[in-house]
């Protein structure tokens, strides 16, 4: 039994996937009145942490002190980070119930391990960044800017594939 390979289940199919997170981005207008992101929800964390950890300069930094403008409301209970949790449970059971978890490194033929993982947390902390400085995530301006047909969601989104497709030129030696 424990030498059996588990045969894993195929892929969804990326169009029927496509048309449910429209479906779901629908219920997030119409539920909350807003659309899907996440960045924000990394925001609520760390300043619930500092919080926790020195309520007094919480309060008086005026980067984070509105976090904390209404003592009836802990900046846990915004909606943002509910759904991240929730998006963090729900790919945990898609994985499980796809019999796909597995703890690897993804490696191309040229890339070995510790370079990986450089690219991996500097794409990361690169990414992070960006989400701040524009103040949204890729999936907040791609997705709730691009369904209200907002222009600077679109240019945004025609612009992070133009640089990928032009990043990937650079990088490719390390895949194929």
């Amino acid at each position: 039994m424990e030498n059996e390979k588990v045969e894993q289940r195929p892929y969804w199919n990326p169009y029927l996937a496509g048309f449910f997170l429209g479906l779901v981005l629908l219920a997030s207008f119409v539920l909350t009145g807003r659309g899907l992101g996440a960045s924000g929800s990394f925001k609520h964390v760390a300043a619930a942490a500092i919080h926790a950890v020195s309520p007094t300069w919480a309060e008086e930094n005026p980067n984070i002190a509105a976090f904390f403008a209404d003592p009836t409301r802990s900046s846990m209970d915004e909606w943002i980070v509910w759904l991240s949790l929730g998006t963090a449970i729900g790919g945990a059971i898609a994985v499980f119930t796809a019999r796909r978890f597995k703890v690897e490194t993804v490696l191309g033929p040229r890339a070995d391990k510790q370079y990986r993982w450089v690219l991996a947390v500097l794409g990361g902390a690169l990414a992070g960044f960006g989400a701040q400085l524009a103040r949204g995530c890729t999936s907040g301006q791609a997705l709730t800017g691009g369904a209200q047909l907002a222009l600077g969601s679109w240019v945004f989104m025609f612009s992070v594939f133009g640089g990928a497709y032009a990043l990937a030129w650079f990088l490719r030696r390390q895949w194929i």
